[in-house]
Parts: C-alpha cells; structure tokens; sequence
C-alpha cells in the first residue's frame, strides 16, 4: 500500500480514531473534501502548512482504497 501505510494513521486517541495524516490532527476527510470543492493542491498545501504533496496523494489513494471495499447506495 506505500504511501498509505507511510502516511496515514488510524489511532483511536487522535480524531477519534479517523483516519489522519500521520503526526498530524489533519483528517483525510479534509483533505478529500477540500479536493471535492475543487481546491487546488496548492490551495490545500497552503491552508494545511504541515501537509506535503505525498499526503495528498496518500489520502486520494486511502479514499480510492476505502471504495474498492464499500458502497453507499445513491438516491
């Protein structure tokens, strides 16, 4: 799994066990959702200082991951 294994972190004492870049409080979720927006990796760089592009991708690549193993049902 590489970058995700490297970088993202599952740890019930941090966000409440939310998937997190790893040594930060900063959730994938964010990461994905600011994506969704239509933020630029700059943009999300910018706003999270402590990120790095591998991050990124590490979160896009958790989020592709997570899909693969379940499905929510869409109206």
């Amino acid at each position: 799994m590489g970058l995700i294994d490297k970088r993202i972190s599952v740890d019930q004492k941090v966000c409440h066990g939310k998937a997190c870049i790893k040594g930060t409080r900063i959730m994938v979720s964010i990461i994905l959702d600011n994506l969704a927006a239509g933020n630029s990796y700059e943009e999300i760089l910018n706003s999270y200082p402590s990120l790095e592009m591998d991050d990124i991708r590490a979160a896009i690549a958790y989020g592709a991951l997570l899909s693969k193993e379940r499905t929510i049902a869409l109206p």
